[in-house]
């Protein structure tokens, strides 16, 4: 069966829970959506709150302070937030991840060439066995036994030797805080549980599927997944140029015309980042414009399904604006819903400012 780029669309913003807002808790959207990016603190309060009903930055906030979601260096190497069941469990499939970066890493790799890696890690887990560090004392107490080498290098070494987690108050609404780590092991409660590289697929499958081979590798960041999914029971299409789409039996996909309302997706949006091939969500033309030579992916707009444009709230001393920039001009009644939308985030993230909203001309 061949899938329509609209039925694609379709299908990734159900899964996404972006076609209509949900009745779940935090804790089960988390899951559902197999974590959230999260090299910033806050958006995955933004992400949050377009999917779900009632969300409240608390709702997040406690669940890392009670050590039930975590903050850490996950798929393709860059932080993400996920359940702590999750963080346990796929830490160690996406260590080849972290191996290839200690290799490739054009800071960092020619100053730990020749470190006994083993060493490294024992004297970190002892220091952290003590109270956790933040970058800054993790360097200065690993530059004291190798006096020789970089100590962020040293520290850079050891977020991709062990599973660190970002621990409270960093990631907490309404809290400053620079980046303190501990072991996962340590932290989080309840034990390792066992997971395969299986699992991680069909986990990618249920949040982000249909998709190809090379998209499960573009969000997870590892190789040879081919080998993984060719053994496994999947359901095939194929996308409308020829490529074979691969999901889970027991998904079902809306049909293609299934309204899209417009929506405002938070900075570092998974459906951005988790595809080989984005033109499902977004023109290669948009995405230079929205992802900066840096990494800093903006928050955008859907309207029809795909993003048109991106959004901002500018701040100054009493005033919060909301400023959208469309891409090309919006359909009269996608420009009111959006900017209905932006007073509502804004009455939501600055409660006590004085609040603006401003659109762009295209």
């Amino acid at each position: 069966m061949k899938l329509s780029q609209r039925a694609l669309n379709r299908a990734t913003l159900d899964r996404q829970l972006l076609l209509r807002r949900v009745n779940l808790s935090v804790l089960e959207a988390v899951e559902h959506l197999a974590g959230l990016q999260a090299q910033a603190p806050v958006p995955p309060y933004y992400a949050l709150w377009t999917r779900l009903h009632g969300f409240r930055p608390e709702n997040l906030a406690k669940l890392l302070l009670d050590r039930e979601v975590a903050r850490l260096v996950l798929m393709r190497g860059t932080v993400h937030l996920v359940t702590s069941a999750d963080a346990l469990a796929w830490r160690p499939l996406v260590q080849p991840v972290l191996d290839r970066g200690l290799k490739t890493n054009a800071r960092h790799a020619a100053l730990v060439a020749g470190l006994d890696h083993g060493a490294v890690a024992v004297e970190a887990r002892a220091l952290l066995a003590q109270r956790p560090h933040t970058s800054g004392q993790l360097a200065a107490a690993l530059a004291q036994r190798w006096p020789d080498r970089s100590g962020r290098a040293l520290t850079h070494l050891v977020r991709c030797l062990l599973p660190l987690v970002q621990i409270p108050p960093r990631g907490v609404w309404g809290r400053a805080g620079q980046p303190t780590y501990q072991v996962a092991e340590s932290w989080l409660a309840g034990t390792s549980a066992v997971s395969s590289l299986d699992q991680l697929v069909r986990r990618y499958l249920k949040a982000f599927g249909p998709a190809t081979i090379a998209d499960a590798q573009a969000w997870s960041g590892l190789t040879k997944l081919d080998e993984v999914i060719e053994r496994m029971d999947l359901r095939t299409y194929l996308d409308e140029a020829g490529r074979t789409l691969y999901d889970l039996p027991e998904s079902t996909l809306p049909g293609e015309d299934v309204p899209a309302p417009p929506r405002l997706l938070a900075p570092f949006e998974q459906p951005i980042l988790s595809y080989a091939d984005r033109t499902r969500v977004i023109s290669d033309e948009h995405r230079k414009r929205v992802i900066s030579q840096n990494g800093i992916v903006k928050g955008t707009v859907l309207a029809g399904g795909y993003v048109q444009g991106y959004w901002e709230v500018e701040t100054a001393r009493e005033r919060a604006t909301f400023v959208l920039t469309p891409f090309e001009r919006l359909p009269k009644r996608d420009a009111a819903a959006l900017e209905s939308a932006g007073r509502r985030l804004l009455k939501w993230a600055e409660p006590a400012a004085e609040h603006d909203v401003r659109l762009k001309p295209a």
